[in-house]
């Protein structure tokens, strides 16, 4: 891993912690099981020789990894080519979406830009395959040089790791730096003790020095063996006995990086050149590094100075004994010299097999604008974006940009590499490539453009509650110019303003309205445009002029999603902005098309390996699970999102937790992460976070029959219309209204209700109608209203609210004196409620028949309760018959994790084959239905 076997055995000296946590390491992969580790620490601290220790002594692995380059961070999966490269043979085994998108990213083959965490599971499956013939060492060297897909793609893999006999070891530097790996398990290795350190810095000296200095060495150099070991081999004899390099106050780094250097400049003028020649080139290839030798006249015997000096070594490949030896040689030496070594690599490097780099090269050598290297460059951008490197892509247009001689052009490439600069996250370079198109001309479509990406950078960075504002005068630009892109603009306005919810403080939701309306749709109309225009209607003339068109756009969407084959035929759906179709079926009470919104995303989502979608997919589906009156697959599914999330480095959706603690009545977890939401929502002006905690308190409050309370919480939520969210809100204030005596607050919520169900007209929406009217309602009309309530819940999907709907009849017929059939309603609502998991309402529904005289039997405990949410999941499929395989390609984890995952799940059913799951385990619910809904 780059340092020689004598400086890996010295630098060993006191890491006897550092060395038993790499033999644990060693010893679960070779048991069976996965570990992952990763080693923190400055530069010099002895990273490097731990790695190496660990591949010395993983006798019996296989054995694979790479090291990180800071100069190659720019080209898309280099690092992960590094890490499959000697597994490939394995790779027709994979299944074809795995295959196909690992294929795609390595540049194997051809092919449309790959999902990166597809590639993730692509590389897991590969070295899971590798493992299966015997244990494997997957070490990795400065991953905080790896480019950005090749880090993303191993944190995937380290994550998912479980039941694998792989162990994964990182190296990187002290934390702070590529965060994508904070929350792996891992060890910071610190400065040596005196003692150790004394012992080495004598070992490692050639001549003798006074012990005052040594000491003062030893002092400053805090520990770090790599400045004990090759200080006294850099630097001169009077130099180190005086200790002059010390006299600074700066990172040990920087010291070595002067040290090297110093060694650098003390040797002849041909050899420097060839070793910055091999400084510029991240590749390592030898037989590259000697062509452009070659071009640059540099005799073969150039090299023996460098290797004396210890500053190289030639075997497979061209190493430098530290990652500070390149850094020091390639940045501490001047421009003109970087370019000569660039321009000689670019010559030197084939222009059919390695076109990208060539380019690279040439680009990094440039010292003017370049018209032809330019337009070459923005070619390798679109390559590189077709394998999904987004920032390889960004790098390309930036310097693309840079070269551009004519300043319309220039202006109009730094806007294109703004964009791709957003979609690889990189928003500083984002910035920077808008202020180039800033000083540049920029006609009026560009201009727009520019207004565009501006609005968007600050709702990305800033969230904040003028986001809807700027979007929304961006679109209002772009009118005139390019009507398609002002539409898609007001979809991302109109997301900005759901997002900012009761805290927008600028133009709202009838701005937005009256600028789509403003805005002919182009001809064809886009399905994005007809849920514009019917949002529009919806929020400028009502819930009964909107609802045919709004239905007509929710069908369209289930159109597309039926004939989408990947998750990017989706992805403006899902992504562009949270109108659609999260809200859209609840605000038409649709309860089928919600069903078929939220299964066939998730479907979609696994299909296509798309874990930056599926965590929303899965929420999705979690929160319609729920008023299904199935809590147990709503928390399954919770769970995997939250595992995925965690899995790809992005942070966990809190919402389907909260609505679930909320429906459960868990009020110690409730409150808790009320309050976290609560305070992060109001950081982020996020107002539709706050409605969404505010519904779920008045859900948790009305379980609990705390009506005063869930007044005040559905009061709260009530301050907005949120779409999709608004009508259950009401339907919480009317109970919790009705309960605590306040009547002309429930009858004035009802009304609003009441034009929403209206508009919808499905069974669910009648049947929450009915509910409601019958709490303000006596004799025999609430009687009437509570049946038809009842009978309407059992035509649709939403199990829970039939419970409750049992509840509230049951609780008026036993104040009416008729326990006998209070008890009938009660028992019903009991067994609904206490099956779907709804723990608050079902203990009312309790509490209730005890006041009857019933005498209630205890709950019984499902089986898939004593399970944890992935153990769940995995029993169901492996219930309904599915291979390891199949489980393995649908949860994003390996086949063998799956089959550790089973052994668990038997032990803690008390069975000892798949076969038994189908008597250990009852079959998920049918979607709650009862009978076929009619509309």
């Amino acid at each position: 891993m780059g340092a020689s076997a004598a400086v890996t055995r010295s630098a060993l000296r006191g890491r006897g912690r550092e060395l038993a946590e790499l033999d644990r390491a060693l010893a679960a992969a070779r048991a069976g099981t996965s570990a992952v580790l990763v080693l923190r620490g400055e530069a010099g601290i002895g990273k490097t020789a731990l790695l190496n220790y660990a591949e010395e002594h993983a006798t019996g692995f296989g054995l694979t990894g790479t090291m990180g380059v800071e100069t190659e961070m720019a080209l898309p999966y280099a690092g992960l080519h590094q890490v499959c490269a000697p597994l490939l043979g394995r790779l027709p085994l994979l299944p074809a979406p795995q295959r196909d998108a690992l294929s795609a990213a390595l540049g194997l083959h051809e092919g449309p830009a790959p999902n990166p965490f597809l590639v993730g599971l692509a590389a897991l499956s590969l070295l899971a395959l590798a493992a299966e013939e015997r244990p494997l060492a997957c070490l990795l060297d400065d991953v905080h040089w790896l480019d950005e897909q090749s880090l993303q793609a191993m944190a995937f893999v380290a994550r998912r790791l479980a039941a694998e006999p792989i162990a994964m070891i990182l190296t990187q530097r002290s934390p702070g730096e590529r965060g994508e790996l904070a929350d792996l398990p891992g060890l910071t290795v610190p400065g040596l003790n005196d003692t150790d350190a004394q012992d080495l810095l004598t070992a490692a000296a050639h001549v003798p020095f006074d012990p005052r200095v040594r000491d003062r060495i030893v002092a400053e150099a805090h520990g770090n063996p790599m400045a004990l070991l090759l200080l006294p081999r850099l630097v001169p004899p009077a130099e180190l006995a005086g200790g002059l390099w010390l006299a600074g106050r700066r990172p040990v780094a920087e010291d070595l990086e002067d040290a090297f250097h110093l060694r650098y400049r003390q040797l002849p003028a041909d050899t420097r050149r060839l070793l910055l020649t091999a400084a510029a080139d991240p590749t390592g290839d030898t037989d590259l590094l000697w062509k452009a030798a070659e071009l640059q006249n540099l005799p073969e015997d150039a090299a023996a100075p460098a290797e004396t000096a210890g500053l190289i070594t030639f075997d497979t490949m061209v190493r430098f004994p530290h990652p500070l030896a390149r850094s020091a040689i390639y940045q501490k030496t001047s421009a003109p010299e970087r370019r000569a070594a660039h321009r000689a690599l670019a010559e030197a490097t084939d222009p059919h097999r390695d076109p990208d780099r060539r380019a690279w090269h040439a680009g990094q050598a440039a010292t003017r604008p370049d018209e032809a290297l330019a337009a070459a460059l923005e070619d390798c951008a679109r390559r590189a974006y077709r394998r999904g490197g987004a920032a390889a892509a960004a790098a390309f247009m930036h310097r693309s940009a840079q070269l551009t001689p004519d300043p319309a052009r220039r202006a109009t490439r730094a806007l294109a590499a703004a964009q791709t600069s957003i979609d690889a996250g990189g928003l500083a370079h984002a910035h920077a490539m808008l202020a180039t198109a800033t000083d540049g001309p920029l006609d009026e479509p560009n201009l727009a453009q520019l207004e565009r990406l501006r609005a968007r950078l600050h709702f990305i960075q800033e969230r904040g509650t003028d986001a809807p504002r700027l979007l929304l005068d961006a679109a209002r630009r772009l009118a005139p110019l390019d009507a398609a892109l002002a539409r898609d603009t007001l979809l991302e306005s109109l997301g900005a303003d759901l997002y900012a919810g009761r805290l927008n403080t600028g133009p709202g939701r009838p701005d937005i309205a009256r600028a789509v309306r403003a805005t002919p749709a182009p001809s064809p109309p886009r399905t994005l445009d007809t849920l514009l225009d019917a949002v529009a209607t919806l929020i400028t003339d009502g819930h009964r002029a909107g609802a045919g068109p709004l239905r007509r756009a929710l069908r369209a969407i289930q159109d597309d999603q039926r004939s989408a084959t990947t998750s990017a035929d989706l992805r403006w759906m899902w992504l562009a902005c949270p109108v659609t179709p999260e809200p859209l079926a609840p605000e038409l009470w649709d309860d089928d098309a919600w069903h078929e919104l939220a299964t066939g995303a998730v479907n979609l989502a696994r299909d296509a390996g798309a874990l930056a979608l599926l965590p929303m997919a899965l929420s999705y589906e979690a929160c319609y699970r729920v008023h299904t009156g199935d809590l147990a697959t709503a928390s399954a599914l919770a769970d995997e999102a939250t595992a995925i999330s965690t899995a790809t480095g992005a942070a966990p959706m809190a919402y389907p937790a909260l609505v679930l603690s909320a429906w459960r009545a868990n009020e110690t977890h409730a409150r808790r992460l009320l309050q976290a939401v609560r305070g992060e929502a109001a950081a982020r002006g996020e107002g539709r976070a706050l409605a969404i905690a505010d519904y779920a308190a008045a859900v948790l409050d009305n379980g609990l029959a705390r009506y005063d309370d869930a007044l005040a919480d559905a009061t709260r939520a009530c301050q907005y219309e949120d779409l999709g969210l608004f009508g259950w809100v009401l339907v919480e204030l009317i109970e919790a209204a009705a309960h605590s005596g306040h009547p002309q607050t429930a009858t004035a919520a009802l009304d609003k209700l009441a034009e929403r169900t209206q508009a919808g007209a499905t069974e669910w929406a009648k049947g929450m109608e009915a509910r409601s009217r019958a709490l303000l309602s006596d004799g025999p009309d609430a009687e009437a209203l509570y049946r038809r309530a009842i009978k309407h819940l059992d035509r649709c999907r939403i199990t829970v609210h039939q419970g409750r709907a049992r509840l509230l009849y049951g609780e008026w017929l036993r104040r009416q004196g008729r326990r006998a059939q209070a008890r009938e309603q009660l028992r019903t609502a009991y067994d609904t409620l206490t099956r779907a998991g709804a723990d608050g309402f079902a203990e009312r529904a309790r509490k209730e028949l005890l006041a009857t005289g019933e005498t209630v039997r205890r709950r019984s405990v499902s089986a898939l309760a004593e399970l944890t949410g992935q153990e769940a999941q995995i029993a169901q499929l492996a219930r309904e018959g599915r291979t390891n395989v199949e489980i393995a390609g649908r949860l994003f984890i390996s086949p063998r994790t799956v089959e550790w995952h089973l052994g668990k799940v038997f032990t803690k059913l008390g069975i000892t084959s798949r076969k038994d799951l189908r008597t250990a385990i009852s079959a998920p619910p049918a979607d709650g239905i009862r009978s076929t809904s009619t509309r």
